[in-house]
């Protein structure tokens, strides 16, 4: 066999791409998620002792219950690999773990609470609280980037907020807007659905058995009240420290009443406002690919970068291409994990167990996608000089402006006289402003309507340009 590295890589994720996946790579990866699964293990033992009482079992001084969480804070390759090597024989991955755990037990001399490893449990109770970690963490890691993307997107809106442009409609020139206002509306976008959506997120998870009743727990320990215990365990959980220098807005919620897994109708959810972000980004690359094809921005070179193979004077809108073409492959895997996570056979099947390992993928489509949104944002200048000609080369663009005063001074027909006069020509300010003096002839046209309408240029008729005050 080989030995691995990025070149060998089937997924361009650990290959090509692995400098800008890597920080993800210790939550989504198999690691990632057996540290989470011994993380909700050790945090089970530690929540189940003192609940079922002292006269049961003897409870875990404070300084037991800091070595059993340096198990997890202290997670090593070679405890990786130990629990892959006992997956060997077990051929299950959340038994490889409960039988890690009581092995530590042993060598950590809290082996008389091997016995209440696991207890009374399902993999899937130990898995989807593992998931709920991850993704808590993950989905905090992407929300930087998002949060970054938008944030660049405003800057760019607010330094360019007077800066005139010809907006398009169909693709033709239509009126005159802003480059503040264009990014404005990208910004604007992703920042409602970060506020009140992502950052507000809450996931629910279970822990309730086999079956959905803890039907062993309440045979075991029939005067305990289990739902109870399964609310104090995931308020524990929602303050643990999976991965250092990441601090996650996501919180949890218990649904008592489940099958053997949790529907995943948070995990549609929560993908679901996932893909609304990115389908916005899709969006602003196309735009912007197309602005900086027309011209409305400048790419600045970048030293020993090569645009094309054999034209040298190319620079190509790579990092808008890239990042579209990503974000397509995140929404589609985000696409799959909606429509089938909330489907389960019976009380159980596993089709979803293969599926959820591949969380870490979307989230890194996302992720490379939004680095190369932020390089790109950095590369580009507004033309203002090509701007400031297009402007002038398109004064059809204030014909709405014109109909529309002359309605307002009432002239019902105003639509039909600027149709007749500008539609299928090639229209310019003389052009307008003979047919204004025409109109003053022989319609006896007021002269404060007249200085009205010569006031409006390509270069002015922006409308209300305070979108930071909206």
């Amino acid at each position: 066999m080989q030995n691995f590295n990025s070149g060998n890589a089937i997924s361009p994720l650990d290959g090509r791409y692995r400098d800008k996946t890597e920080e993800l790579s210790a939550i989504f990866s198999e690691k990632g998620l057996m540290k989470a699964r011994l993380i909700v293990e050790i945090e089970y033992l530690i929540a189940l002792i003192p609940f079922l009482g002292k006269e049961k079992v003897e409870p875990f001084s404070e300084e037991d219950e800091n070595v059993l969480k340096d198990l997890y804070s202290n997670f090593s390759d070679s405890d990786f690999e130990e629990i892959k090597n006992i997956e060997k024989k077990t051929r299950h991955d959340v038994k490889s773990v409960e039988y890690f755990l009581r092995d530590k037990l042993s060598t950590i001399g809290l082996e008389k609470y091997a016995n209440y490893v696991h207890l009374g449990r399902t993999s899937e109770d130990i898995t989807n609280l593992a998931y709920a970690l991850v993704l808590k963490y993950g989905t905090a890691v992407v929300l930087r980037y998002y949060e970054n993307t938008f944030k660049l997107m405003d800057s760019i809106a607010i330094e360019h907020k007077d800066t005139p442009t010809i907006a398009l409609t169909h693709g033709q020139p239509a009126t005159a807007s802003t480059i503040g206002w264009t990014m404005a509306v990208y910004s604007r976008r992703m920042q409602l659905i970060i506020e009140n959506r992502l950052k507000m997120f809450c996931l629910s998870v279970k822990f309730n058995g086999a079956t959905g009743g803890n039907n062993a727990m309440y045979a075991a320990y029939p005067d305990l009240n289990w739902e109870e215990f399964s609310e104090i365990l995931i308020t524990n959980l929602e303050f643990v420290r999976f991965e250092k220098g990441i601090s996650p807005d996501m919180v949890f919620d218990v649904n008592h009443v489940t099958f053997q897994i949790e529907p995943h109708d948070t995990y549609k959810e929560l993908f679901e406002v996932l893909t609304s972000l990115n389908t916005i980004l899709i969006d602003f690359c196309q735009n912007m690919w197309m602005y900086i094809s027309q011209e409305y921005f400048i790419q600045k070179p970048v030293k020993g970068e090569v645009g094309s193979s054999a034209m040298p004077q190319k620079i190509n809108p790579i990092d808008f291409e890239n990042a579209e073409g990503n974000l397509i492959l995140s929404n589609a895997m985000f696409e799959v994990f909606s429509r089938r996570l909330p489907i389960s056979r019976f009380y159980r099947d596993l089709t979803d167990s293969t599926i959820e390992r591949n969380f870490g993928v979307a989230y890194s489509y996302a992720l490379i996608a939004l680095k190369s949104i932020a390089r790109g944002l950095g590369r580009i200048s507004v033309n203002q000089a090509g701007l400031h000609q297009k402007l002038d080369e398109h004064w059809e663009i204030i014909s709405e402006a014109y109909q529309v005063i002359l309605r307002a001074s009432g002239f019902e027909n105003g639509y039909e006289l600027l149709a007749k006069e500008v539609k299928g020509k090639e229209v310019t300010k003389e052009l307008l402003h003979n047919f204004v003096d025409t109109l003053e002839l022989s319609l006896n046209l007021n002269s404060d309507v007249v200085e009205r309408l010569k006031a409006v240029t390509p270069h002015n008729y922006l409308g209300n340009r305070n979108f930071d005050q909206m």
